[in-house]
C-alpha cells in the first residue's frame, strides 16, 4: 500500500482528498509560498467532519527556516494550540544561519509536540549536510518520525535517485516522504526508481488524488 499524504489549505480541499482516496492530511495555508501555520478554527472544522489524521504545519512565515526568537515561541504556541485543537501530527523544522538542522531548537519543536509524531519539512531540502548524509542522521537521533524531502531536486521525481540513497540509509528509522510535483504522471517512476511506500502532494480537487490512485493501481493491482 502506497500512502498518500495530501496537503490542502481549506475544509474544501480536505473533504475532496478523503473523498479521492487519501489517506492523510497535512493543513496548512498559504501553499503557494510554500505553506504557513493554519489557523487553529480550521483544524477544529477539518476535525468535525473528518476521519482521516490530520497533520499540522507549523511555519510562523513564508521564506527562509532560519527563525527569530520571538518566531521559536509563535511556533511553540502554535503546537500547543493545534494538540489542543486536535491535530494528529505536527510538521515542523528549523535551519541554523549556516543550513544545517537546528538540532536544539527542533528538539524543543519535537518535545512540545510529544506524544504526537513529528514530520521535518522541506527545509530539509536546503540543508547543506543532506547529500553528506549527516542531516537524515541529525533527524534520527532526534527522534523525528518522516522527512518530507523532494531529495534536494526542484521536484520529487527529479530527485527519486537522492529519495533512493535517503531510503536506503533510513533503514527503516524514518520514513522519508517525497514531496513536490508529483502527479498521476510520474508518481509509478518515481515509487520505482525511489522505493518510497508514502507520497506527499497538494490538493484542491478530489480528481487529482484519483487519478494517482489509479496510476498506482494500474503499476500495483
Amino acid at each position: 500500500m502506497v500512502i498518500i499524504e495530501a496537503a490542502v489549505e481549506s475544509l474544501d480541499s480536505a473533504l475532496a482528498a478523503a473523498d479521492g482516496g487519501a489517506n492523510r492530511i497535512e493543513l496548512c495555508t498559504d501553499l503557494a509560498r510554500g505553506g504557513t501555520t493554519p489557523e487553529v478554527q480550521l483544524l477544529r472544522d477539518c476535525r468535525a467532519r473528518l476521519s482521516l489524521p490530520i497533520f499540522v504545519l507549523v511555519r510562523p512565515r513564508p521564506g527562509n527556516f532560519v527563525y527569530s526568537a520571538a518566531e521559536h515561541r509563535t511556533m511553540l504556541e502554535q503546537i500547543r494550540r493545534a494538540i489542543d485543537a486536535g491535530a494528529h501530527g505536527i510538521v515542523t523544522g528549523e535551519l541554523t544561519a549556516s543550513g544545517r538542522i537546528a538540532e536544539p531548537l527542533t528538539a524543543e519543536l519535537c518535545a512540545a509536540a510529544r506524544p504526537l509524531p513529528v514530520t521535518f519539512h522541506r527545509a530539509f531540502d536546503e540543508c547543506v549536510e543532506q547529500a553528506q548524509a549527516l542531516a537524515l542522521e541529525r533527524l534520527i537521533d532526534l527522534g523525528i518520525e518522516r522527512v518530507l524531502t523532494s531529495g534536494g531536486a526542484a521536484t520529487a521525481p527529479e530527485g527519486a535517485a537522492q529519495l533512493r540513497s535517503l531510503i536506503a540509509q533510513a533503514k527503516n528509522r524514518i520514513v522519508v516522504l517525497p514531496g513536490g510535483g508529483i502527479n498521476a504522471d510520474n508518481v509509478v517512476d518515481l515509487l520505482q526508481v525511489s522505493g518510497a511506500h508514502e507520497i506527499h502532494f497538494s490538493v484542491r480537487d478530489a480528481e487529482k488524488v484519483r487519478r494517482v490512485n489509479s496510476s498506482i493501481a494500474r503499476w500495483r493491482p
